[in-house]
């Protein structure tokens, strides 16, 4: 068989061509949209106003944003050993006095004791965070740790 020997099939519905200009199903031509205008075009998504307005607001949080709660200045044990090699009392003020930690006006941040060790001479820390081994191994040398309470 050849292309010039095929017929033609007997119903009619196969010879109309369908309408294919509003594609939105049964509404005709323009699909509900109407003729012309900025809504009956393709991806036409106005906003309301007051979408426009909450953009406008200053945005808070996120990425770009400083934490509210600010982690603690970290001072390693190693260096509180070499600065304070007699043991004795050690608060903010005294590892600020030490060089140990620099703290700009208006930080008021906790400061936190890590990197534990084997201590020989015992330390009084007060109003300073430890880690758990580091409060282990101030304890074992003899040594206590107290927190001011708010």
């Amino acid at each position: 068989m050849q292309t010039h020997q095929l017929k033609k099939p007997n119903n009619k519905s196969s010879e109309r061509k369908k309408r294919r200009i509003g594609r939105g199903g049964k509404r005709g031509t323009y699909s509900g949209k109407g003729i012309k205008g900025q809504k009956s075009r393709a991806g036409a998504k106005i906003r309301p106003q007051i979408r426009e307005t909450v953009l406008k607001f200053p945005k808070r949080r996120g990425v770009y944003f400083n934490p509210l709660k600010k982690s603690p200045i970290i001072v390693k044990l190693e260096n509180i050993i070499v600065a304070f090699p007699e043991g004795g009392i050690i608060d903010p003020k005294k590892l600020i006095k030490s060089n140990l930690i620099k703290v700009s006006k208006g930080d008021h941040r906790q400061i936190k004791i890590l990197g534990a060790i084997d201590l020989s001479q015992n330390y009084t820390i007060k109003n300073c965070l430890t880690s758990h081994k580091v409060k282990e191994a101030i304890e074992k040398a003899g040594g206590k740790i107290e927190l001011k309470n708010k």
